[in-house]
């Protein structure tokens, strides 16, 4: 039961999307611009929304980890596995080395963003991360605490309809997060 009077029918932060349009406009398109990258391969959307799952996942967030790990599984061709594989242990995950380091930075930063070290920003980068991309991992990392935050702080319904989610992950893959 939400905490207050939230639409009935609108699952997870889509119902706080609705409730205050003017604070989703923005909270929308910052998601559009960090995960949304459309056609560039050097840091994928794929990855970048498998980012966000396994720091929703680590935040106990069901509505935003199933959601991004189902549009993360629709950018890797339907596979769901990859997705459980990163949120249990992605250091053994079948990924890339430059995706394992930054995932190790999102998981200080879920933690508390000052544990991110030299260290950790110097082994992304040994794996071939830009500066655009720890930017963009410690961003990811730090609006998921957000965004988790705000969907369990308002407690949302949260659906277990793996199907909706199925839907709702293909949508978010093709059409992004935010339409001008």
């Amino acid at each position: 039961m939400p905490h207050i009077q939230l639409a009935d029918d609108l699952p997870g932060i889509t119902a706080g999307f609705a409730f205050r349009p003017e604070t989703a406009k923005p909270m929308r398109e910052l998601a559009h611009i960090l995960l949304h990258t459309a056609g560039s391969e050097a840091f994928s959307s794929r990855d970048r929304e498998l980012i966000a799952s396994f720091v929703s996942s680590r935040n106990t967030c069901y509505f935003c980890q199933t959601s991004h790990g189902a549009a993360a599984a629709h950018l890797n061709g339907g596979d769901a596995g990859l997705v459980d594989t990163v949120c249990r242990d992605y250091r053994t995950a079948p990924i890339s080395n430059k995706l394992k380091a930054l995932l190790a930075i999102a998981e200080q930063v879920q933690i508390d963003g000052k544990r991110v070290t030299k260290e950790l920003v110097e082994a992304a980068r040994e794996h071939g991360a830009t500066d655009t991309d720890i930017h963009d991992t410690v961003l990811i990392a730090a609006a998921f605490c957000m965004y988790n935050r705000y969907v369990d702080g308002l407690a949302t319904w949260q659906p277990r309809d793996a199907q909706m989610y199925s839907e709702m992950g293909k949508r978010m893959a093709e059409e992004g997060y935010f339409k001008p």
